[in-house]
């Protein structure tokens, strides 16, 4: 058991734990988004006040808390640093991945250096080879690593072959960070605060206990889900909670956006024109149309939490229709928080072109938050489509 346990809280505590840190992530956003990763300073609060590890198994130190916990943290605080929240965020799904690995490898994974903070590509980037002990030789380039930075281990995914090159699985392994090589190439135009450089390594030796199927994870065939006493996040189905981690983020900056919007633009004279801002109905209409976007994808979003809560308590695999509706989800509140922060973005005026703005920060974070692979709408709205005509949904990422 890792003897350097971060404290346990109560899923009641999690909003305000995460709201009394808003203001020490504010007061380094701009810091993080220079230095391109998140500070040392953001992950020592995650980690002392329990953020980090509300979906850790309490053995390991964590708090098994539930989705809804989840984006309550995560969603709070993206009102203080979007990129600190969304790095929180993939690191609550990679602590859902090492849930069905090995006790063996929890253990490896937990006992080491706290906080114990867990990056990782979960696609099948790489490939390893089997070999006759068990074991596997992986070699690979993994880009988007977030929070790599702060990490002490990799969980690298990959496409598993026997020596004669037939394919056998495809999974996540757990590599300590020290036999990987950092590439630093994360200079980009949104999210750059997460510190999602790349990672690569060759023939790298990685024992059995260390790997887990994907597949299995995502069909509910792992351990986990028949030993009553796993914590029930565990039992999460996988597509909608694995989706679910990484769009959170979102809802908290497009209310923090609107709440910027309220506090600067109100009283301004609008330029070249007779109109004072809040007087001037263009603007009411854009900010009434941008605050019931921003409330509708935090509702959307609640809904779907609570439904990956309910059947992972009751050890039920969640329902395709159930399952397409949240794949399609995880697209659209990225997406409606997208347009309305851009609609505030836009009728806000030149002043919030300003890099101090944070209103044009989470507009460029919240539009590349959109354009991830796991988040693009077209293909979130094809699957559910295709699942709603009862054929083939075209992945087993659901």
């Amino acid at each position: 058991m890792n003897a350097h346990a971060t404290p346990v809280i109560a899923e009641a505590d999690v909003k305000e734990i995460a709201r009394s840190l808003v203001p020490e992530f504010r007061a380094r956003e701009m810091q993080t988004e220079a230095d391109r990763k998140v500070p040392a300073e953001n992950i020592k609060l995650l980690a002392d006040s329990g953020l980090l590890g509300i979906f850790r198994a309490k053995k390991w130190g964590g708090s098994a808390l539930s989705m809804r916990a989840h984006v309550d943290a995560v969603s709070t605080v993206a009102l203080g640093c979007q990129a600190t929240a969304w790095v929180l965020g993939v690191y609550h799904a990679h602590d859902y991945i090492i849930g069905h690995m090995s006790p063996k490898a929890q253990e490896e994974i937990y006992s080491t250096n706290p906080p114990a903070a867990v990056a990782a590509v979960i696609g099948p980037r790489g490939k390893a080879i089997r070999q006759k002990d068990g074991s596997y030789v992986l070699s690979g380039f993994w880009p988007f690593a977030s929070g790599n930075a702060a990490s002490d281990w990799f969980l690298a995914g990959a496409e598993v072959f026997d020596a004669d090159g037939n394919k056998l699985d495809e999974g996540d392994f757990a590599v300590p960070m020290s036999e990987m090589e950092f590439i630093d190439d994360w200079k980009v135009a949104g999210l750059q605060g997460t510190g999602s450089n790349s990672l690569k390594c060759t023939d790298v030796k990685v024992p059995a206990h260390r790997f887990v199927s994907l597949p299995a994870v995502l069909e509910n065939q792992t351990p986990v889900f028949a030993d009553p006493d796993a914590p029930s996040i565990y039992k999460s189905q996988g597509g909608p909670a694995l989706g679910m981690y990484i769009a959170t983020s979102a809802l908290g900056a497009a209310r923090r956006s609107l709440d910027e919007f309220l506090k600067v633009v109100p009283g301004k004279k609008v330029m070249y024109t007779n109109h004072i801002s809040h007087e001037w109905t263009a603007l009411q209409i854009a900010l009434g149309e941008a605050a019931s976007m921003i409330e509708a994808a935090e509702l959307i979003f609640y809904r779907a939490a609570d439904d990956v809560d309910h059947y992972a308590r009751r050890g039920e695999k969640m329902p395709i229709e159930i399952r397409g509706r949240i794949r399609m989800d995880i697209t659209q509140v990225p997406r409606l928080c997208r347009d309305a922060v851009n609609r505030l973005y836009t009728i806000g005026g030149a002043a919030g072109l300003s890099v101090r703005s944070p209103i044009q920060l989470n507009a460029r974070n919240l539009q590349a938050a959109s354009m991830h692979g796991f988040l693009l709408h077209d293909a979130g709205a094809e699957i559910y489509g295709r699942v709603l005509l009862g054929v083939d949904p075209g992945t087993g990422v659901i």
